[in-house]
């Protein structure tokens, strides 16, 4: 029976920041950049993230991560841009280009390597690749949304996995992407490509009973907890209608805190929590 907070989501766009002091937050827990420091672990996650570390540090070549959008591919791929030794040197690719001449000089560049025309930029590679090699460092090559790549620029990201020694590669390549992706490599034409893929991980939703714990890892991140903030049925709530996607789930908590405050409420009802999925549909 709350009345409703008066103006909708889209108007209250100037009050989006104010919350972080009226909850006392020194930053929003639940924005939707992926970011690694909200890093969440749990056991598909950690074994995830355990398939990225063993084959880009034991050199296997292609791994492949998939998972449905909003499920937190880029928050790990984000993570492995930082979180090996200085010996793992990584490109993170985090567009799809949209031809194949771009895609090379996007990883020379995220490499820190001097811009090279198309023609020369596999030269280039190759000479880099030889010498990280010979200083026992390792490259590995992250591509986000790799489900949208054409068939010609996975052609050629399967070229650059062939570049090796006698007994390892020179290139580690990760290719994330929406579960469209596995798909993708089914077709003929990628056959190889596929058969080059040594290990997959998938991420999946966040199970139902583990919304909670999801969102007070958040919460932890900058000194707070659920306990006093969202009532046990707006929990459940976000859990029905996030249906688990870490990403919706970021949503929905930032757009009920923002009504919380608009409303001077200290704590997130269930009622907020229907409201939100409504203006939000």
């Amino acid at each position: 029976n709350r009345k409703k907070s008066c103006r909708p989501l889209q108007d209250r766009a100037g009050e989006y920041f104010m919350y972080n002091a009226h909850f006392r937050f020194r930053e929003s827990p639940f924005g939707v950049t992926p970011d690694p420091q909200f890093y969440y672990s749990n056991t598909v996650y950690q074994e995830a993230w355990a398939t990225l570390g063993y084959g880009i540090e034991a050199r296997k070549g292609f791994i492949l991560l998939t998972g449905e959008a909003g499920t937190g591919k880029t928050t790990l791929l984000k993570k492995a841009k930082t979180a090996f030794d200085s010996r793992v040197k990584t490109a993170y690719v985090p567009y799809t280009p949209f031809n194949q001449a771009e895609l090379l000089p996007s990883i020379l560049t995220d490499l820190g390597l001097p811009a090279c025309d198309s023609r020369s930029a596999l030269a280039c590679f190759t000479d880099y690749l030889i010498e990280q090699f010979g200083k026992g460092n390792i490259v590995a090559l992250l591509i986000d949304e790799a489900q949208n790549l054409s068939l010609e620029s996975l052609e050629e990201l399967r070229c650059l996995g062939n570049l090796e020694t006698a007994k390892d590669k020179l290139v580690q390549i990760v290719l994330a992407g929406q579960v469209e992706l596995e798909q993708k490599l089914d077709q003929p034409a990628l056959r190889q490509l596929k058969q080059r893929v040594v290990l997959r991980s998938r991420l999946k939703p966040v199970a139902h009973s583990e919304v909670k714990l999801y969102m007070d890892s958040r919460l932890q991140v900058i000194g707070h907890n659920t306990e006093k903030l969202f009532d046990p049925g707006a929990i459940e709530k976000i859990a029905l209608y996030s249906a688990g996607i870490p990403r919706l789930i970021n949503i929905i908590c930032d757009n009920a805190l923002l009504i919380a405050y608009a409303l001077s409420e200290r704590e997130v009802s269930a009622a907020m929590i229907d409201e939100v999925a409504e203006e939000l549909r």
